[in-house]
């Protein structure tokens, strides 16, 4: 190691090729490897929140439906590239819808337990670039289906964002009791989507499926918002359970989970279904029906709270289409 001295008389340090590290370098290396780690994990927060704005259990649900409606639209295996095209474009197109509505229901998230924690109400993003990313998303999105799939599978994806963002967002959440009912056809989509990648049109049978998950949106959502009805209450969000009382909620739950069953049954003769289909329809209504029951009869007891146990039905509404949308793909492929 040589020895310098600057303009001051100041000796400085001139590190020799393969000499040890003097005092300052010894010190620098280290501060530098901690800027470059915080670096990354500023970098992983960041991509984290990002993600979270699309709000990815709701896209999970999503894509429960979309795939076996390819298999029944193809009676059998659908193209691989076409299933993973669908599930790409169909991903970054509710991605995108929900990225919008975090966006503008910024002020509410951040007044409730249940979606405090989200990346706009935490700011670690800015509300521009959170909005940004959302029309970024629908863009390619709509792209992606257009040049890489059709154009009638491109023309769901953006009715489903579009009504999603104005009709259910921007009309319905904060107005009316009903948000959920008409809010959830965009949820609805995925189902034509699906279809019409495979077959580049429509026909009855998505339909039906489409009136499965609409019918069966309603008891879903309030069950939940049963359960948080207090949040709900606070950001002002006129959810069923906050407007009406629990007997009122409960009795309507159960009359569309009876519309969900019975729209359900009426795929196995409209889509020419197997006994596969229609063993596990009948027996997954039934169990459906019963929850919904046992809901009625706990508040006709007086029951009322947490002590009705809303998030069991919500739980088993999950189950429910999961394991009928299941039987929708595996039919075809043994009948």
């Amino acid at each position: 190691m040589t020895v310098l001295s600057n303009k001051r008389g100041v000796e400085l340090d001139e590190q020799v090729p393969g000499a040890p590290a003097g005092p300052l370098e010894a010190v620098a290396g280290p501060v530098a490897a901690g800027r470059s780690l915080s670096g990354v994990r500023a970098l992983g927060a960041s991509v984290r929140a990002y993600v979270a704005l699309t709000k990815p259990r709701v896209i999970e649900l999503l894509l429960i439906t979309t795939i076996p409606v390819m298999f029944l639209a193809e009676r059998g295996v659908p193209r691989l590239s076409t299933v993973l095209l669908t599930l790409a474009f169909g991903t970054m197109s509710a991605g995108a819808a929900n990225a919008i509505n975090c966006y503008i229901d910024r002020d509410i998230d951040a007044k409730m337990r249940r979606t405090r924690r989200r990346p706009l109400a935490r700011h670690q993003v800015t509300p521009a670039r959170a909005l940004i990313f959302g029309i970024t998303l629908a863009a390619l999105s709509t792209a992606g289906f257009l040049v890489a799939v059709n154009p009638l599978a491109a023309v769901g994806s953006l009715f489903a964002i579009l009504f999603y963002v104005f009709v259910y967002s921007l009309l319905l959440k904060r107005r009316t009791s009903q948000n959920v009912v008409w809010g959830g056809i965009a949820g609805c989509m995925p189902v034509l989507i699906g279809w019409a990648a495979v077959t580049g049109g429509v026909a009855w049978t998505p339909f039906v499926l489409f009136g499965v998950v609409f019918l069966w949106t309603p008891p879903h959502t309030w069950t939940l918002a049963m359960r948080y009805r207090e949040d709900y209450a606070v950001a002002e969000v006129p959810m069923l359970p906050v407007v009406a009382t629990e007997r009122r909620v409960v009795t309507e739950s159960l009359v569309y989970t009876y519309a969900t069953v019975a729209c359900s049954l009426l795929l196995w003769p409209v889509a020419g279904m197997g006994p596969v289909y229609g063993g596990v329809a009948v027996v997954l209504g039934l169990v459906f029906l019963a929850e919904g029951h046992r809901l009625l009869k706990a508040v006709r007891a007086g029951v009322t709270g947490v002590h009705l146990r809303p998030m069991r039905f919500f739980h088993l509404s999950n189950v429910y289409l999961a394991l009928l949308f299941t039987a929708v793909a595996v039919d075809p492929l043994l009948h």
